[in-house]
């Protein structure tokens, strides 16, 4: 049986909807002021709580307060219910995270729908919160709502200010996302390889694509839809956690690349993108690292010139910090690009 808490000055309202949700079956009880009704939502905990705004001893704004101060009663669904001539306050409760309100005079549908409406919401964030399926079940139950295709090396996937429909998922291959500056060179964001999920920021923004993405290598993608990503980041904690987490370290990385760009030489630079690509797309355990990029590909990672990019890749192979090997650069000492002064 769901606990309601009525918090109400006046007998009449306060008795008629005790008396109208009992006989719907919840169990009820009563305050006729905010401060007996703040001691009684910490002592009972109830299911939800309905509170005028205007009473004596403590108004509907200072017992919504205290209650969100309550790390016990903070989660309680909150309803208000106001007169006709309070409802320019409204907007006051809203913003201090009222879940609800209703107008008086209310009939018992309009009180039973409300209840019915925040306890369904309070049910589901429940689920939410206590789903017992490990991350890599859940990834893996995503992936196998998606379809999967291939893209040619050099493919375009996406265009700015194109719809995002999907979610994208690399089931073998190489990714980067890039935009043009204004003289049309390019300049890549992010890259990304085996494992990776892209994509997901415009997703989330619910705004249409601000950057490009298109292969480095063949590439094998699986495209989960909008409605099935969404579904699930909405559902699942682990789900929604790992994805705010990529997000985080996507705006921290494209931070840092602007700081690169504003105060890094291009010797410092081109350096640091071989680093980057060698870290992603080697096989870092063995300490070989081969990489395979072009040069108008490593000059969008560095916002410069490809001409510029060749010749600080000549000056790396005379200081013995590269090697050519046909169609592929070899790192000789990974340690040594990292630590390149300015």
């Amino acid at each position: 049986m769901k606990k309601i808490l009525i918090i109400e000055d006046n007998d009449d309202i306060r008795e008629g909807t005790a008396e109208m949700l009992d006989l719907a079956g919840y169990h009820t009880f009563t305050a006729k002021n905010g401060k007996i009704g703040v001691e009684l939502a910490s002592e009972n905990l109830p299911d939800l709580i309905l509170c005028d705004i205007m009473m004596p001893e403590l108004d509907g704004y200072g017992v919504l307060y205290l209650l969100q101060k309550n790390p016990k009663t903070i989660g309680i669904p909150f309803i208000f219910m106001t007169a006709k001539a309070e409802r320019a306050d409204m907007r006051k409760g809203m913003e201090m995270g009222a879940d609800d309100y209703l107008t008086k005079p209310f009939d018992d549908v309009e009180l039973y729908n409300a209840i019915e409406s925040r306890l369904k919401k309070k049910n589901q964030r429940i689920d939410f919160e206590t789903s017992n399926k490990d991350i890599s079940t859940l990834i893996t139950e995503l992936l196998e709502k998606g379809k999967s295709r291939t893209f040619a090396k050099g493919q375009n996937i996406y265009m700015e200010a194109d719809e995002p429909s999907f979610l994208y998922y690399i089931k073998k291959g190489q990714v980067k996302s890039y935009k043009f500056f204004k003289d049309g060179r390019e300049l890549s964001s992010s890259l990304y390889q085996d494992g990776d999920f892209f994509g997901y920021e415009s997703l989330c923004a619910e705004e249409n694509y601000t950057e490009n993405a298109a292969t480095l290598a063949d590439t094998e993608l699986i495209l989960i839809s909008k409605a099935d990503f969404m579904n699930n980041l909405l559902s699942h904690q682990a789900i929604a956690k790992m994805f705010l987490n990529l997000l985080s370290e996507s705006v921290r990385e494209k931070g840092e690349q602007m700081l690169q760009l504003a105060y890094f030489s291009v010797r410092k630079r081109v350096a640091q993108a071989l680093v980057q690509v060698a870290e992603k797309f080697s096989d870092t355990s063995s300490g070989n690292y081969l990489i395979k990029i072009s040069r108008d590909d490593l000059a969008a990672l560095v916002g410069t010139a490809s001409e510029t990019v060749s010749r600080m890749l000549s000056d790396f192979k005379d200081e013995k910090l590269i090697q050519k090997e046909g169609n592929a650069i070899k790192i000789v000492s990974l340690e040594k690009l990292k630590n390149i002064k300015q």
